[in-house]
């Protein structure tokens, strides 16, 4: 039975790396953890300890500062090494943030040293083609070895109920959860509640983040947006259900055309209709679909989300038909057993 181990200061219990992992755990592979006490001196750690060679090294999602010691030990004991950032580093000051010119120094240098770091890993993976579209001309990385595989959301937790029952004097509630960063743009879903004021639809906000205060601020006299709390995540399917539909984001920034988010996965696999923001990195049958549960409106356009909850909240019984096509999406697009197909091709060809 092949062993990997997953290496570096990561979470085990963040949605990507719980799939993940079961994923390889249900293609047979055996699951060792190192966790370095300093990521840059991990790799002498590794020997100190005397770490099994495993067939595979897995660096997870967020750990650059862990890629380099756990390449260097790869790289002696010639083991293969995958990468799954997740995010660049370049990308989010840079082209998210805008903490840096791209013409700075600072940024010159941040390139290329990120450059270094993605070729030191025998895979990349990449969370949507557009992700790997990035990493290929941003960051240089090889086609060759470039793989997608989706997010999805976890089987076992997001399981599909059809929408609540609207009767009489009952408002469907239009639900969004996150970080409140620019990349999810709620400020726009705040705007779009504005342009709905006065309209049986109730705007819930759940969450904490840079863009809560201001989005507080804006929802200022509005009697149909509310704010909550973060919700514990083995909660946050039971809290999906209660709504009737469901935001993804919204945010005009380069890195949120080139996501799918979890509250996607999440939502559709809930059969929960989803309106978010257009984007390729979507598959594309799924694009062409209108049928699929799945609504898109132009980046940052609060009247064009306002004009789209109009049209689902007047007809709750096409709500409940719209969560039942949006489960079988889920079911279609992005379920284990697609993604497991994913991360089986991700590691053929390797050195195993």
């Amino acid at each position: 039975m092949p062993d990997v181990l997953w290496w570096g200061r990561f979470d085990p219990d963040y949605s990507r790396n719980r799939i993940m992992r079961a994923l390889l755990a249900g293609q047979g592979w055996t699951i060792r953890d190192f966790h370095p006490r300093i990521s840059a001196m991990g790799d002498v750690e590794a020997s100190i300890r005397r770490v099994a060679r495993p067939n595979l090294v897995w660096v997870p999602c967020f750990r650059q500062r862990d890629l380099a010691a756990a390449a260097r030990w790869a790289k002696r004991h010639n083991v293969p090494l995958v990468f799954d950032p997740l995010i660049s580093a370049y990308d989010k000051q840079v082209d998210e943030r805008g903490k840096l010119a791209a013409d700075s120094r600072r940024a010159t240098k941040l390139l290329a040293s990120e450059r270094q770091l993605f070729a030191r890993a025998t895979r990349v993976v990449a969370d949507t083609p557009l992700h790997a579209d990035y990493f290929a001309t941003q960051l240089n990385v090889a086609r060759d070895r470039l793989a997608v595989v989706y997010v999805g959301a976890e089987e076992s937790l997001f399981q599909p109920q059809d929408a609540p029952e609207l009767v009489a004097g009952d408002i469907p509630e239009v639900l969004f959860y996150g970080s409140f960063i620019p990349l999810q743009g709620p400020q726009v879903i705040v705007e779009a509640a504005r342009l709905y004021e006065g309209q049986p639809v109730r705007w819930t906000l759940i969450g904490r983040g840079p863009l809560h205060a201001d989005c507080v601020t804006a929802a200022a006299g509005l009697g149909n947006v509310t704010f909550e709390d973060w919700v514990p995540y083995a909660e946050l399917p039971a809290r999906i259900r209660r709504a009737s539909i469901l935001l993804g984001i919204f945010g005009n920034t380069p890195k949120a055309a080139r996501v799918i988010p979890n509250k996607v996965f999440q939502s559709l696999a809930c059969g929960r209709v989803v309106v978010t923001q257009s984007s390729a990195a979507y598959p594309e049958a799924m694009l062409s679909r209108v049928d699929a549960g799945l609504f898109w409106v132009d980046a940052g356009d609060a009247h064009a989300l306002a004009l789209q909850v109009a049209r689902l909240a007047g007809d709750p019984a096409r709500i409940t038909r719209l969560g039942r096509a949006a489960a079988e999406s889920s079911r279609e697009y992005f379920s284990p057993a697609v993604i497991g197909q994913q991360l089986s091709t991700l590691l053929q060809g390797l050195s195993l």
